[in-house]
């Protein structure tokens, strides 16, 4: 007879199987999953989660943004880039509000930042020609490029 602290233990132990989890970002370490650069800049940071719990880090978020042809949106559970106004800190992509100045480059050349705060955004556009993006107007400038 198996003892009702086994079960227990098993349950706990599938649980913990389950749980999708971002992993923190090792700055200096950890290599761009679609560049393969080394990932230092702590303002651009950017990762996917897949529902499967697997994280995939870039260094830019041009550079995730570039990758998404490569998956299909069902596998995705959560999209992060690091917010610049307040580095390492991860946020949810899809709702950050991204802008794209020459006076703020980026580690892959787009000039591209992301916030999530839309004020603090607007007080970093200093010209006419940045651009004020949300998520689904970002994934079509990068890919016209």
């Amino acid at each position: 007879m198996i003892r009702p602290t086994l079960y227990i233990f098993a349950l706990l132990l599938f649980l913990t199987q389950c749980t999708i989890e971002t992993e923190p970002i090792n700055y200096g370490t950890d290599s761009c999953h679609f560049c393969k650069m080394t990932i230092v800049d702590q303002q651009h940071a950017a990762q996917i989660v897949t529902k499967k719990g697997r994280n995939y880090k870039y260094d830019a978020i041009e550079c995730m943004v570039n990758s998404l042809p490569q998956w299909k949106s069902e596998e995705i559970h959560t999209y992060l880039i690091a917010d610049f106004s307040v580095p390492k800190k991860m946020i949810d992509a899809t709702t950050a509000h991204y802008l794209i100045a020459e006076h703020m480059p980026s580690p892959m050349g787009a000039f591209l930042s992301g916030f999530e705060n839309e004020t603090i955004r607007n007080q970093y556009a200093k010209s006419e020609k940045d651009q004020t993006l949300n998520w689904s107007e970002l994934q079509k400038a990068i890919a016209k490029k």
